[in-house]
């Protein structure tokens, strides 16, 4: 009872008592989205507040427009805590995340594992290097604001679109970096590469695969017709509105990154 009330003294904006997965959660309210964390990261909450509202700004400024709905983001202490979240929502009582797992976005909510703790809690991200903790906030972020303006709003409704839902998100929040395209086009020219979008989002490149395929489709029709695909649910709605066929985009997205 003393922890709450002195939690209550230092938190006058916000609201204590959810109680989640058996523990307390702290409210705070934002603008676009209510932060919900637990009292481990009280100190954190802040630092947290800021990668968001520049991955917001990333995103609006990207899609020159803003996020219709509010959404929730959960900062969620342990990886166990995650996945109860994810067993819930996707009715998988028995699924375990991948190490590599820490955060997930939809048009309703954002979860993520306390960045503080990926050194801990996780492999291949690294809290420290602030430039891809960044990028993959913001990446998760480009996943909300789609979700919000897709027909499916968490994505479960789409028809051989991964490559797209994925590729928009790493393509907008920068982590189409020149090291993801150096190995597409290694593989280009060693003859490695999906013949298929549906195998875009699949193996050791997708995320070069996806995000570069992302990016040819705005560098060659423009951010407004790109941004237009957004509310799309199939594969073929997305090809009718580029006036192109599969084949073709793959044609020209090869030349593309051979010259990007």
């Amino acid at each position: 009872m003393k922890r709450a009330l002195l939690l209550l003294l230092l938190l006058p904006t916000a609201m204590i008592g959810q109680k989640i997965n058996d523990a307390v959660w702290i409210t705070e309210k934002h603008d676009g989205y209510q932060l919900h964390y637990t009292p481990s990261d009280l100190q954190n909450k802040n630092t947290y507040g800021m990668l968001l509202d520049q991955g917001m700004l990333t995103v609006k400024t990207f899609f020159h427009s803003t996020y219709p709905q509010l959404f929730n983001v959960y900062v969620h202490p342990r990886r166990h805590s995650l996945d109860s979240a994810w067993q819930k929502d996707w009715n998988m009582p028995d699924f375990k995340s991948e190490c590599w797992m820490v955060a997930s976005g939809i048009a309703t909510k954002l979860d993520m594992i306390s960045p503080k703790q990926w050194d801990r809690e996780a492999c291949e991200h690294v809290y420290g290097e602030t430039t891809k903790t960044q990028q993959l906030i913001t990446h998760e972020l480009v996943h909300v604001y789609h979700g919000q303006r897709n027909v499916s709003p968490d994505f479960s409704d789409t028809e051989g679109i991964d490559w797209f839902v994925e590729g928009l998100a790493t393509y907008a929040s920068g982590q189409c970096d020149s090291i993801r395209l150096a190995e597409v086009k290694i593989a280009l020219a060693d003859d490695k590469i999906p013949k298929t979008l549906d195998q875009f989002w699949t193996g050791k490149l997708k995320y070069g695969l996806s995000g570069s395929m992302v990016m040819f489709i705005d560098k060659k029709y423009g951010r407004s017709k790109l941004s237009g695909l957004v509310p799309f649910r199939k594969k073929s709605e997305l090809l009718n509105a580029l006036q192109t066929t599969e084949s073709e985009l793959l044609q020209g997205w090869q030349k593309f990154v051979l010259n990007v």
